[in-house]
Formats: C-alpha cells, structure tokens, sequence
C-alpha cells in the first residue's frame, strides 16, 4: 500500500477531509431543503421582516414578493429573486436572507445497523460517518453489499457500497459525501 493511499484513508478515518486541488467551487455551497427556516428582512422597511419556512414543495412566500422557489437553491440566489420581485414596489431594495434553522438537512440509516434512523447532518457528511452515527453495523450486516438510495430528477438509483474495501484502504472514492434525504440499506 502506498503512503498516499495510507494517508488517505487515515484522513477517512478520523473524519478529516482530504484537500482536492480540482474540487467544484459550488460543492461548498449549502442548497436549501424543504423544512429550512429561513430569516428574510428588507433593509429599513420594518414589514418586511418575517421567519419563514421552506415548504414541503420547495416554494416560500414573501410580502410583495410572493412564490418563490428556494428547495435547491443558495441562500445568495434566493436574495437576488426577491430583490428583483420587490425591485417593483420599493427601489432597489436590499434583501438579506439568513439560515435560522437547517432542519431539512438530513439523511436515513436503516436495516442492519444498531440505531437505525433519521440523522440531521449541518456539515458534509460521507457513507461513513452516517453509519458511525447510526452505531455502526450489527454483526449479520452484509457489510459488501450496501447500498446508498439517492433522488436525482425524480428517479431513484442505487449507489454500491462496500465497507470491507473501505477497511481495506481500497476504493475509497465509493464514500461519497451523501446529500440530504440520501438513505444508506445495510441489509
């Protein structure tokens, strides 16, 4: 094995994240989810100030604003669309939008596991650490045979993931950084 491959998964297992030169800048981007409580506020206008819940739907409302879409969307972007929506009413208004509570950031543990679960995660989270928060696996866990379940533009597909490997030092690019509503099956 060599000492990359051993620093790496030493990294892995302290939970320590390995720098990547070629990373996507927006990876580090939090994306809003239903079940976020936001904190929207326009400056020097005392109405316009409200605690408000992203939908099931993915959809906010907003005085003056109305709908807009927040599920899957930067804090910054959703500023913008409602800047540009009261742009009519007030000039050049000035829209601060804070994340209050991130409620709707979580992922799922089920099947041979000690704590099975629903586990809200507030910093990137990989395979690994959700199944150290879920008590890691009981002994009849089919540990190479795991699957990540994820939604993506309304299918769902299974992602392979094999734990022995990963003991192993080997195939570490399976321990993805999972994303909310994300459910690892350890059968």
């Amino acid at each position: 094995m060599s000492r990359h491959s051993i620093a790496l998964f030493l990294a892995v297992l302290l939970g320590m994240r390995p720098v990547v030169s070629n990373a996507d800048p927006d990876a580090a981007i939090y994306r809003l989810n239903p079940g976020d409580t936001l904190l929207i506020s326009v400056w020097g206008e005392e109405n316009l100030q409200s605690e408000v819940l992203v939908r099931p739907d993915g959809g906010i409302s907003f005085p003056l604003a109305g709908e807009v879409k927040a599920a899957g969307r930067a804090l910054s972007d959703v500023e913008a669309e409602l800047a540009k929506k009261l742009s009519r009413y007030i000039p050049e208004p000035l829209v601060t939008v804070a994340a209050k509570q991130l409620l709707g950031n979580k992922v799922y543990v089920i099947g041979k596991v000690n704590r099975a679960g629903e586990f809200p995660i507030n910093r990137p989270t990989d395979v690994v650490q959700a199944l150290a928060m879920a008590g890691g696996m009981t002994p009849y866990a089919a540990t190479g045979k795991i699957k990540v379940l994820r939604r993506e533009g309304g299918a769902l597909k299974a992602i392979p993931f094999d734990y022995g490997e990963i003991e192993k030092g080997r195939n570490l690019a399976q321990n993805i950084v999972l994303k909310a509503g994300d459910v690892v099956v350890v059968p």
